[in-house]
């Protein structure tokens, strides 16, 4: 089958697959990605990694079932079996794919509305696809027509790896002196609730679950708890229940979000620090990523325990090249995705949770009491803007800027840092028409003002 270039880039985008279901994705589109997928492997194959199969999971969307299996087919059609693992979050088909040592395929919108679903691909190990290493040419096949393969088709076995995946993950972090705890978890319909029993079953925790219940159309609130408005629902839970903690992971489980006793949301940026200060105890001098959106926090923090701290892009495809290049131990993002080297440099929420709860109940303090070991700076949050011409608008903020900025920077859009030690970003979407701008300041009040004369200029 044949489609238009168009229609298929629209959907295999720079870092997965994502559309909506009966206009964008459908059996017979799934079918040849998995085809041209399993091509892919099977080619690389021949150049040293020997590939006999692939590992498929998926989330609880309605069409997940569907899609997955369709997908399983045509990768047999092209001689590779399939081991599918059933329902999981992405990271635990993370973790299948490192001890399976073979590619993976999760299905999943992760917090995309209800309509939508896709496919995150990665190599054996855990390894990315992107759109350079593999994306353009199943796209290309795709649109033009994945060529029939002449040998045996492969076989499918089932394998429900969620015990050994909580298991691994528990093994990971010193759970041994962890007091009882009262965890309040908002799964948000989500896989969470499919992993979350599992994994923190045998902990001296009792876990308060919220929108636990399965359902891909999210009844209750979006699975994204990056809108505040998604955590309000926890905030007021954790207050309701008297619990010491409160864990919100996104649709596909992969991102987890922390708010404090009181119901205060917890910094990225500050759950980054507090990871990675438990990593260098393990590991003295080790590396610690972070992206340039962080907290300068998280470098400092790095440096006074005889770390290296190395700072990246945003996004998932730049972490995990660094973390695999430097060596790191452990990356985090503002947008609570972290990563993990003994996890195959892939990202967990529920391995962040864990160090979480480690921390929390290894001491008696509260949770707002040990964070403020943590957070040193105020921050805006990301703050987008609709803008006709990002460029003209970003470089209007820098003229505003020009007697009064220190340092500016190009890793990814523009850094400026000020002299009083505040600093901002401006990133144009890569998708849409906006600007993104996260600031941060010594003082709440700094960052107000800061935001406040930025968007005067972004906006007008």
């Amino acid at each position: 089958m044949t489609r238009s270039a168009e229609s298929v880039n629209a959907v295999i985008k720079a870092y997965d697959v994502r559309g909506v279901v009966g206009e964008q994705i459908d059996p017979d589109f799934v079918r040849d990605v998995g085809a041209s997928f399993a091509r892919l492997m099977r080619d690389e194959q021949a150049s040293g990694e020997r590939v006999t199969r692939i590992a498929i999971g998926h989330d609880m969307r309605e069409s997940s079932p569907a899609l997955s299996r369709a997908f399983a087919d045509g990768v047999v059609a092209q001689g590779l079996d399939v081991v599918h693992i059933g329902l999981a979050s992405t990271d635990q088909l993370y973790f299948a794919s490192g001890i399976l040592d073979c590619p993976g395929a999760m299905f999943t919108a992760s917090h995309n509305p209800a309509e939508y679903n896709g496919i995150k691909l990665c190599r054996a190990g855990a390894k990315p696809v992107g759109q350079d290493t593999g994306l353009n040419l199943i796209a290309r096949e795709v649109a033009e027509g994945v060529p029939a393969y002449a040998g045996p088709v492969g076989t499918i076995a089932e394998d429900d790896l969620l015990e050994q995946y909580a298991a691994f993950v528990r093994g990971l972090v010193d759970l041994a002196g962890l007091r009882p705890l009262k965890v309040a978890v908002d799964a948000g319909n989500g896989m969470g609730g499919h992993t979350v029993p599992a994994v923190f079953g045998p902990l001296p925790v009792t876990v308060l679950p919220l929108y636990f219940d399965l359902d891909g159309s999210f009844p209750n609130h979006e699975a994204n708890p990056l809108d505040p408005a998604n955590l309000v629902d926890l905030q007021t839970f954790v207050r309701k229940t008297g619990a010491d903690i409160g864990l919100a992971f996104d649709g596909d489980a992969d991102r987890c979000f922390v708010v404090d006793e009181k119901g205060n949301p917890v910094s990225p940026s500050a759950v980054t620090a507090l990871v990675a200060e438990r990593e260098l105890a393990k590991e003295p001098g080790g590396t610690i990523i972070h992206n340039l959106i962080t907290s300068r926090f998280v470098p400092e923090l790095v440096e006074k325990f005889g770390g290296t701290a190395v700072r990246t892009r945003v996004g998932h495809s730049f972490i995990k090249q660094q973390m695999a290049e430097t060596g790191a131990v452990f990356g985090g993002e503002h947008s609570a995705h972290y990563y993990f080297r003994n996890f195959w440099g892939a990202d967990s929420g529920m391995l962040a949770a864990l160090h979480v709860l480690a921390a929390l109940g290894e001491q008696g303090r509260t949770l707002s009491e040990l964070m403020q070991s943590y957070e040193g700076y105020a921050a805006s949050g990301e703050i987008n803007s609709t803008v006709a011409d990002a460029a003209e608008r970003t470089a209007a903020v820098l003229d505003l800027f020009a007697d009064r900025a220190v340092a500016v920077d190009r890793l990814d859009g523009v850094t400026v840092d000020l002299a009083d030690g505040s600093w901002f970003n401006l990133r144009a979407s890569n998708t849409e028409p906006l600007l993104r701008l996260n600031v941060e300041a010594r003082t709440p009040e700094a960052v107000d003002a800061l935001v406040a004369e930025i968007l005067g200029t972004v906006r007008a």
